[in-house]
């Protein structure tokens, strides 16, 4: 009996494994779609979903025409003469670009030794190569983002301290963010 009920109780924390997070994600689109069809008042589910995803791409495609360039950049000095709402606009502009622009900054993973007597290390990524305009020649910004949490601490720290890692940046960012439960 004993062994019945280790086995079923294995099964079941096993497909726990598998059912909770597709659940999950399934009731997280769903409301999504939801939320967005409600705020729109549609009467077809998903058709906000893929009239927000069509404008984001329109807009997408004009922002590489020139003269639409031309009236984003007057946009962006408009917005960066006043102050709370540069900053705002500003940081949410380079997270976003962080990780999806052209010039992503999560694509550079990096050990760095955070204590040598105890051979301590820490998972990160380089951010800012150059701090020179600070007088730090010798120094690089790297980036550790905090486990099952969207938030993470960076450092100034020594480039001898620091050896690139031979993953991608997303394996290192699913590792870090995972506590190190997901495997690379």
């Amino acid at each position: 009996m004993k062994q019945i009920v280790s086995l079923f109780a294995r099964y079941f924390f096993n497909g726990t494994l598998f059912i909770v997070p597709l659940v999950a994600t399934i009731y997280f689109i769903v409301e999504a779609f939801n939320w967005l069809d409600s705020r729109l008042n549609l009467p077809y589910p998903g058709v906000g979903f893929l009239i927000i995803i069509s404008g984001i791409t329109l807009f997408g495609y004009f922002t590489t025409n020139f003269a639409f360039r031309t009236l984003s950049e007057w946009f962006e000095q408009v917005i960066g003469r006043i102050p709370l709402v540069k900053l705002v606009y500003s940081s949410i502009k380079d997270l976003m670009a962080a990780f999806v622009g052209e010039k992503k900054k999560f694509d550079r993973p990096v050990l760095v030794t955070i204590d040598l007597a105890n051979n301590l290390h820490r998972i990160g990524f380089i951010t800012q190569d150059d701090l020179s305009r600070f007088g730090l020649q010798d120094m690089v910004v790297v980036y550790f983002p905090q486990s099952y949490a969207v938030a993470g601490d960076h450092f100034v720290v020594p480039r001898d301290r620091v050896k690139p890692l031979p993953v991608s940046g997303t394996m290192a960012m699913k590792f870090i963010v995972s506590g190190g439960v997901s495997g690379l």
